[in-house]
């Protein structure tokens, strides 16, 4: 869940955002979620209740675990846009990072609605190095633009290492399972 809070108490969240993990480290991201209305409102009830008991203003990102009986439990919070809510730079009406701006401006919260399914993909060094060599060498970054409604961000690192978020591809697609294909294909395409 990625929520914002203004310093007067005002509050509104992103729709629920799902993530798979690879080596321990965020992979993709994507939304909507595939969970059910009763697990999306729990998340977001949850999100808001601790940003109100924190008295927390701006951005809060709170990753969650769902069990099987869909019951939602807190695994971690970070104060600020995060690599999860990615995806709203472009797949939302209003990013994580002018939400952000917003809540702290104090100004009025924007729409968090998804324009279309979306996925984002990170971009790890790893992408820099094809082989187990130390030798770096430019990802294609035409070749995984070449993908329909395909963006990358690159975060402005001047030295890649294995295992470093460097950046991440968004992408849009007619069905969130087309949107994680976009970003996951585009990606493969670096090399």
């Amino acid at each position: 869940m990625v929520g914002a809070r203004t310093p007067d108490g005002r509050f509104k969240a992103f729709p629920v955002l799902e993530n798979t993990h690879a080596n321990h480290i965020l992979d993709v991201s994507f939304a909507p979620a595939a969970v059910s209305p009763a697990v999306s409102a729990q998340a977001v009830e949850l999100t808001e209740k601790i940003m109100k008991d924190l008295d927390a203003v701006g951005l809060l990102t709170v990753e969650m675990f769902l069990t099987a009986d869909d019951r939602v439990i807190v695994n971690e919070m970070a104060p600020r846009p995060h690599n999860s809510g990615h995806l709203t730079m472009n797949g939302c009406v209003t990013s994580q990072f002018e939400q952000h701006i917003r809540a702290v401006c104090n100004l009025p919260l924007g729409e968090t609605d998804v324009l279309c399914p979306c996925a984002m993909a990170n971009v790890l060094g790893d992408w820099w190095f094809a082989d187990e060599s130390d030798q770096s060498t430019e990802p294609a970054w035409a070749a995984a633009l070449s993908i329909p409604e395909t963006f990358l961000h690159l975060y402005g690192k001047t030295e890649a290492r294995r295992k470093r978020k460097m950046g991440h591809i968004n992408a849009l697609g007619p069905s969130t399972k087309d949107a994680v294909q976009r970003a996951v294909e585009a990606r493969s395409r670096l090399r």
